[in-house]
């Protein structure tokens, strides 16, 4: 009976191996990129909670009721305003020309763009460029550490949620002493840049696999891009692009 016994355990502790040895096998291997991979799937998840309940929906209500030239409109308004501290990141990256350029943007579109409604600079071509202190930080030589999830505000890494704050202070928007006037533009500002991801979302929840990783792989791709100007090192050429993590590179933009 002893036998019988001992030998019974030994086969559920066989089989509990193997089991054990196959969920092994069977699971993602972690992400270099993401050594924070259990809390940013929890805030990922609490973010397209409140996207689902709250944000989401004004945004439809937004693109549904207002003009598309009214829309334009308030991007080009916004837009307008971040084209001086993109200037000053520029300078402070080096590129001078491009700084100058992006001043004379917020001049020309302030005065003949009636308050930068209309991007007449674009007409006369000034190029729009998109540069903020993370990128700054990554031209002087900052890693970018590792992916980051900020609550509400979504994808960041490590080196552009320490800048966040310089990066708030130098928003013209977020800078407003009048408080209801900031809170509004503030408000009106969020929404309509979430309203131009509803075309693109559809697809984000219909192809990708897995949605957090979607998300993560195309920010850090579009984010290394941004830092450096296009020429992106081959050191990042690595986990991203392997299919277990079940995305794709191909795409416009996600919601954030």
């Amino acid at each position: 009976m002893k036998s019988e016994m001992s030998g019974a355990r030994v086969g559920v502790f066989a089989l509990a191996c193997v089991m054990l040895i196959a969920s092994g096998c069977a699971s993602r291997p972690a992400n270099p990129d993401d050594p924070l991979e259990s809390y940013n799937r929890a805030v990922f998840s609490f973010n397209e909670g409140a996207d689902r309940a709250v944000i989401r929906p004004m945004a439809r209500v937004y693109d549904a009721v207002t003009p598309k030239p009214v829309q334009t409109g308030v991007g080009n308004f916004f837009s307008n305003l971040g084209d001086i501290w993109i200037g000053l990141n520029n300078v402070l990256q080096g590129k001078v020309a491009d700084g100058l350029s992006d001043w004379m943007r917020f001049a020309v579109n302030t005065t003949l763009g009636v308050a930068g409604l209309l991007d007449v600079a674009s007409e006369m071509k000034l190029p729009k460029h998109d540069e903020d202190l993370g990128q700054t930080l990554g031209t002087w030589g900052f890693g970018e550490g590792a992916y980051f999830v900020v609550p509400l505000m979504g994808p960041r890494t490590v080196r552009d949620t320490l800048a966040l704050p310089l990066d708030l202070k130098g928003d013209n928007v977020w800078t407003i002493d009048h408080v209801s006037t900031r809170n509004v533009l503030t408000g009106v500002r969020f929404v309509h840049q979430r309203a131009r991801l509803l075309s693109v979302e559809r697809t984000l929840d219909e192809g990708a696999l897995d949605k957090y990783a979607f998300t993560r792989d195309f920010y850090l791709q579009q984010r290394r891009y941004k830092v450096h100007d296009g020429n992106v090192p081959v050191e990042y050429e690595d986990y991203d692009a392997l299919p277990e993590n079940g995305s794709t590179k191909d795409g416009e933009a996600v919601p954030q």
